[in-house]
């Protein structure tokens, strides 16, 4: 019925562009460019509706482990905003905007489980986030839990997507995080120090082992780049 296709064809033995989970998540097909995770895949397929046709192409699967990471990202950064924040002469985000989202979102789901409709939501919802970590706006503390309760239920719960660990188990991964943090906060003594040999030895070797390091108005920010 062609509800899935490879690059624009009917996925099918006789067309040799059959390609099976295992071969998505070890990479070991000669159509894929690299292996994927089962949250990749499952972004990717919510991606569209359930009732239209699934075209796979590395081009496609490589924007899914992007937006996946974005989405990821903006519930991590939301997380920095649980006490609130002010920003003089900086609009704040309101409790009204977190109920607006809310009717969004379930509108969406009662549409036939309009899954890539509350993805835009989701990712709309990210780009309030980003206007807070550049402190382009405030937020009120019970305005910050009541979107972060939003977002976490309809991204983990709803649509069951996961940050990829690896195997790693939540304490580990942020111990993990606390070990960067740590290195981050050196690197920020240093600078006041003006010791830039040891400030710029931390960001290279961070670089070096796949961290992107942004200095912001309050401090750093940090993205692990797979």
């Amino acid at each position: 019925n062609n509800m899935i296709t490879i690059a624009g064809k009917k996925m099918g033995k006789s067309y040799n562009n059959f390609i099976t989970l295992p071969q998505f998540f070890s990479g070991d097909h000669p159509m894929l460019a690299q292996p994927y995770t089962p949250m990749t895949i499952r972004f990717f397929i919510l991606q569209a509706h359930y009732r239209s046709t699934l075209d796979f192409s590395n081009e496609a699967l490589q924007a899914a482990e992007k937006g996946l990471a974005r989405l990821m990202e903006g519930l991590k950064n939301l997380r920095r905003f649980l006490d609130g924040q002010k920003v003089k002469g900086q609009p704040a985000v309101e409790m009204r905007y977190v109920d607006d989202l809310r009717q969004k979102l379930y509108d969406a789901m009662n549409d036939d489980l309009n899954s890539p409709i509350v993805i835009s939501h989701l990712f709309d919802a990210c780009r309030v986030v980003n206007t807070l970590v550049d402190k382009k706006a405030g937020i009120k503390a019970e305005v910050a839990q009541a979107l972060l309760t939003l977002m976490d239920t309809f991204t983990h719960e709803v649509l069951g997507l996961d940050e990829e660990t690896g195997g790693t188990n939540k304490a580990r991964e942020e111990a993990f995080g606390a070990v960067v943090d740590m290195l981050l906060e050196q690197r920020q003594q240093a600078k006041a120090e003006k010791n830039w040999a040891l400030s710029d030895q931390i960001r290279d070797r961070l670089a070096q082992l796949g961290f992107e390091v942004k200095d912001t108005k309050d401090g750093f920010a940090w993205t692990l780049n797979k």
